[in-house]
């Protein structure tokens, strides 16, 4: 209880230094409160909590910075590998692992080189008077042929300290659907970057033992539910199909041969059709497509009626959209912030139960979202 009240205080700690620039939008939950926490981050990619009340915040250029309680915001940290920047890709996601109080390590993913394929690194963290990346290492290198779009490549652990990873297809939709490859799979490696025994491909010929689930396109957003540990991923369509989707272990999901979407010059993916046999269907789609970014359950009650609801980012449509779960079943859409015109990159909770967003363009923000008073 002692640490629970520590990180609420901390978090806490953000709210008296907010901009003075606020903004109130209409919701289900009643008026909305939008302040800016922080300001002048590049292309801002990812968002992550740190113990102290900190945030760490990714720059799809290459850089990664801590942000203080007042959004000052640090010089880029010392020892980020060389990224490879252009188009969607660069430096992508960080994560905290669970037990960085003791151990100081995160992980986070990039594209490594010119052609666009992605890396996951670990680290330790020093947050001290000078900042930076210590003892870094890359655990995991993408195989199969890259590309700067579609490059996916969000990082989530489980409980029992395996990572899981979203990697895109980069526009090869034929090669998600085999094994011999990365492209438009989620993996699961231990910390070490090795496949757990347990992977459901580990023993077929011909497969990479880090594969958990395949058939995807670029899924940027991977959450579990805390309701019942389910673990949930979005991703881009082509031309609508942008989808949702409870990964399982060895599950198909069907891209190159099923979509709710068409190609961008108007032909249909595969066959044409939206279902198959042997191919898990999607719990949401959004068609036209809204191109959805982080996502991230609801757990607290500080928005009325909330609780339990999925929350994703949208780019091209520049919003959050929030949907009401039943259960496996996505059966109530909410979209909000409308009228904001900004690009939501990620989403996160914090320990406050406010939502916290970032926008991306040249002068990204961090932005925290409430209930108005």
């Amino acid at each position: 209880m002692l640490r629970m009240k520590l990180v609420l205080a901390a978090a806490l700690a953000f709210v008296p230094a907010l901009a003075a620039a606020q903004e109130t939008f209409p919701s289900s939950a009643g008026p909305l409160r939008l302040e800016t926490v922080a300001k002048g981050l590049v292309h801002p990619w990812a968002l992550q909590f740190l113990p102290d009340g900190r945030m760490l915040a990714t720059e799809r250029p290459g850089r990664m910075r801590i942000v203080a309680k007042d959004g000052a915001l640090s010089p880029p940290l010392k020892g980020v590998p060389e990224v490879s920047a252009g188009g969607q890709a660069g430096l992508l996601d960080v994560r905290l692992d669970r037990n960085y109080a003791q151990n100081r390590t995160l992980y986070f993913c990039f594209n490594y080189n010119r052609g666009g394929a992605v890396a996951v690194a670990r680290a330790f963290l020093n947050s001290g008077a000078q900042p930076g990346l210590e003892d870094v290492s890359i655990i995991f290198r993408q195989k199969g042929a890259g590309g700067p779009d579609n490059v996916a490549c969000r990082i989530v652990q489980a409980t029992d300290g395996n990572l899981f990873v979203t990697l895109g297809d980069h526009f090869h939709a034929a090669e998600t659907q085999k094994l011999d490859n990365h492209l438009g799979k989620i993996i699961r490696i231990t910390p070490r970057g090795e496949a757990p025994p347990d992977n459901p491909f580990v023993n077929k010929a011909g497969a990479l033992p880090e594969i958990w689930a395949y058939g995807l396109r670029n899924a940027e957003g991977l959450a579990f539910n805390p309701a019942d540990g389910k673990l949930w991923e979005q991703e881009h369509g082509p031309m609508g199909g942008d989808e949702i989707n409870i990964i399982t272990k060895g599950a198909n999901y069907g891209w190159g041969v099923v979509s709710f979407g068409v190609n961008y010059d108007g032909t249909p993916v595969g066959a044409g059709k939206r279902h198959a046999a042997g191919m898990t269907d999607p719990v949401w789609h959004w068609t036209p497509s809204i191109a959805p970014s982080g996502m991230a359950f609801v757990t607290g009650d500080l928005f009325r009626g909330w609780t339990g609801s999925l929350v994703n980012g949208a780019l091209k449509f520049k919003l959050i959209s929030r949907l009401t779960l039943d259960g496996d079943k996505a059966v109530k859409e909410e979209r909000l912030l409308e009228k904001l015109n900004e690009r939501i990159r990620d989403v996160r909770e914090g320990a406050d139960g406010a939502l916290y967003l970032l926008t991306d363009n040249k002068d990204g923000r961090i932005l925290r979202l409430t209930p108005e008073k």
